[in-house]
């Protein structure tokens, strides 16, 4: 079994690093040549200081090399960048290999998950992509302090084929065949976890974060069940425990985000804050709170969210949108 994870972010790394310690011969791919080179020569990430790769990591720049032979693709640029780098990759993927995707958001120009992204662009059939997704902060992996975190696939058997691919003794891996749930779960957490940033950066405590999580679990819900998903999933590891993970991690680059919006910093300062890795929520947001709106769902932290980054409104102000909303039953 031979794997290449597609992108050498701080995910995408560690992700590599997983494999290689799994047992399973893999490659990643670098688009900057300097990052190769760091991590052949020194086996080292910039986005990891500190962490040491391990030696039978191995990097490149070509695309045509790194997808050479691969029966796993793990794709792991940004959700909004996907589409376009498939396009380039598709030629190159093996017929039979499973695609694996380890962004978490929604396409803002088609409402797409991302694995219909990957179907869409690749044309590859459903029981071939998979989708993993958990509270799986990069940092605390690639220290190998011990995570689990669920990899879903229609095909259960090929679930348990990757799984067999990625399973550490720090990392444990369940399978799940509910993929609508696990990237509903992944797409609304990192929204969320701006919220609780935010409430973080204006200097409010751990009951209004508790308030945050506990309500964005209810949006996550409520959207997940309208498009499909089991409410079982977002109870579970790619529900409640990404959830948590992200909003009360100062790893978390969108908690750290909302922080940095929180304490008064612009959009683009706060970019600054995370050292350039995209912190997903800030797009997702948008086609988040569409999708939403595409199926009548309420959600309205999603919402002043996406007001406070792509509409001017400021932290507090919606803070106080939000509590002057009618009050209501809690399972209304």
């Amino acid at each position: 079994m031979q794997a290449v994870v597609m992108g050498a972010g701080s995910w995408g790394t560690t992700t590599a690093k997983v494999l290689v310690d799994a047992g399973t011969d893999t490659r990643i791919w670098a688009r900057r040549p300097e990052m190769a080179d760091r991590i052949n020569a020194e086996h080292r990430s910039d986005y990891l200081p500190g962490v040491t790769l391990p030696d039978g990591l191995r990097a490149v720049t070509s695309v045509a090399e790194a997808l050479d032979g691969a029966d796993i693709v793990v794709c792991g640029v940004p959700s909004q960048t996907l589409r376009p780098n498939l396009a380039e990759w598709k030629p190159l993927i093996a017929p039979n290999a499973s695609l694996v995707s380890l962004a978490k958001g929604i396409e803002t120009s088609t409402l797409m998950r991302m694995t219909e992204v990957i179907g869409q662009v690749t044309e590859f059939p459903a029981d071939q992509i998979a989708v993993l997704s958990g509270p799986n902060l990069a940092r605390e992996i690639a220290e190998q302090q011990p995570a689990a975190t669920v990899i879903a696939c229609t095909d259960e058997q090929r679930a348990i084929e990757i799984q067999n691919a990625f399973s550490t003794n720090y990392f444990r891996p369940y399978t799940n065949t509910d993929v609508i749930g696990c990237e509903i779960g992944g797409a609304v957490k990192n929204v969320i976890a701006l919220a609780c940033g935010m409430a973080s950066g204006v200097g409010l405590g751990q009951n209004t974060l508790a308030t945050i999580i506990t309500r964005g679990l209810a949006e996550t819900i409520r959207l997940g069940g309208a498009v499909g998903a089991s409410i079982e999933t977002l109870a579970g590891l790619a529900g409640i425990g990404d959830l948590v993970a992200t909003c009360s991690s100062p790893l978390s680059r969108n908690r750290t985000f909302g922080a940095r919006l929180g304490e008064g910093a612009t959009v683009a300062e706060a970019q600054e804050a995370t050292n350039g890795q995209v912190a997903e929520g800030v797009k997702s947001c948008s086609s988040v709170r569409a999708l939403a709106e595409k199926h009548g769902v309420d959600m309205p932290l999603t919402a002043a969210v996406n007001a406070v980054c792509h509409e001017g409104l400021s932290v507090p102000d919606a803070i106080s949108s939000l509590l002057g909303r009618s009050t209501k039953a809690e399972r209304g």
